[in-house]
């Protein structure tokens, strides 16, 4: 009779190895799948914080605030407090009051003392969806909703 041994084969580990080898060559793919959507909602969090930063400098020193919009350059100036340069595969859209419009790539989205504001909305897109930062004027309220293109 003889002794089942104890252990694997050397088939064995070579098939565990080639299968261990085929997961981990796909799984890059399977990230970089995924990062223009992880990218983009990062990008649409960091702008709806720079906003709400915004609006509580307004009602903490008493004057307005304003963050301006770079559409061109990708970037967010909120002065005394930070610069924000957005992904360039990205693409960007500004909806603001007309009088706040520098020119057709700048415009600003303002904030007053008691919390109001010019309202507007920075949509931030990958194709033909992505996310909306929405200001209200009336209350100031921001808030990041999922958009898709009609």
């Amino acid at each position: 009779m003889r002794a089942s041994g104890r252990g694997f084969t050397l088939v064995e580990l070579l098939v565990v190895m080639v299968i261990a080898a085929l997961v981990m060559a796909a799984t890059p793919s399977l990230f970089s799948a995924a990062l223009p959507g992880l990218e983009m909602k990062s990008a649409a969090r960091r702008t709806a914080s720079t906003l709400r930063m915004a609006r509580e400098s307004a009602i903490r020193q008493g004057a307005d605030a304003a963050l301006t919009v770079d559409l061109e350059h990708h970037r967010l100036d909120l002065p005394g407090y930070r610069s924000l340069v957005l992904p360039k595969g990205l693409s960007l859209r500004l909806e603001a009051a007309s009088s706040e419009m520098i020119d057709d790539q700048r415009g600003r989205i303002r904030f007053f003392p008691d919390g109001s504001s010019t309202g507007g909305r920075i949509l931030i897109l990958n194709g033909n969806h992505g996310y909306q930062v929405g200001v209200t004027w009336l209350t100031g309220r921001i808030q990041l909703t999922p958009w898709e293109e009609p």
